[in-house]
């Protein structure tokens, strides 16, 4: 399958990757067809498994290569920290000052009073998803097909629990099966858009792949401990949130092994 990737532009894959790794919202969203009510402990499970994909994804796709490309030495574990804060910090001024509504703890940031709930959903998801877009389309840019796949891969499985919760959560606000449906298809694609830019960035000019894999690395750590794994605890089950996020980082470390 590299090889055959290899044929193509590295901005198509890398977009291609990112916008398949984004629909999986929409496919986590698919059992609720069948199946319209979910346990919550199952629900932090899957949502600790996120987390738990992510954070490895974080350490083994983004934080390594970050160092290795920026030539294993001081001067290159400094440009990875620098990055991780620029993106840390990012995420940190885009949660505060946009409005958005979290699943459980409720609205948070600017007065939105007259914004519909749809749309805080909305950017609350804009806000988890953008930066794993970036992730992808960064490790496709610097022309590691290999890293690029394992980290769609990885970002996609991640987004299955989470288009099941955005959905269930809509849901729950006595949004139809359709609407839901068709928004946790439309949170993804995000992905794309950053995506895009990664991989447009640092294609362009390669001494931007350190900086541009620990900007994504920051920005993956702020959202995967300001809002994934505090709303995995919050309802009484941590304990089994906390398996989900071992089950998940291990299956996501055996695949950067196997993959990369």
């Amino acid at each position: 399958m590299i090889e055959y990737l290899s044929q193509f532009p590295i901005v198509i894959v890398g977009f291609t990757a990112s916008f398949l790794a984004g629909s999986a919202t929409f496919l986590g969203a698919l059992p609720l067809i069948f199946v319209r009510k979910i346990s919550q402990k199952l629900q932090d499970v899957m949502m600790g498994f996120g987390a738990g994909v992510m954070l490895a994804a974080t350490s083994f796709s983004l934080i390594i290569p970050a160092i290795e490309a920026g030539g294993n030495d001081t001067s290159a574990a400094l440009t990875v920290v620098l990055g991780m804060m620029f993106g840390g910090l990012f995420l940190f001024l885009t949660d505060k000052y946009s409005p958005h509504e979290h699943f459980i703890k409720g609205h948070e940031g600017a007065n939105v009073k007259n914004l519909k709930r749809i749309w805080l959903f909305i950017i609350a998801i804009t806000l988890h998803n953008f930066p794993e877009g970036l992730a992808v389309g960064v490790g496709y840019g610097g022309g590691d097909i290999k890293n690029g796949t394992t980290l769609a891969i990885g970002i996609g499985l991640q987004n299955i629990p989470e288009g099941l919760v955005v959905a269930i959560a809509l849901l729950s606000e006595k949004y139809s099966l359709g609407k839901a449906l068709w928004i946790s298809l439309l949170t993804g694609m995000v992905e794309p858009i950053g995506g895009l830019l990664g991989v447009g960035i640092v294609s362009i000019s390669q001494p931007f792949l350190p900086w541009g894999l620990a900007f994504a690395a920051g920005a993956m750590l702020f959202v995967i401990s300001d809002e994934i794994i505090p709303e995995s605890h919050r309802k009484g089950f941590e304990k089994e949130a906390t398996f989900g996020v071992m089950i998940g980082f291990v299956v996501m470390m055996f695949l950067d092994v196997t993959l990369g």
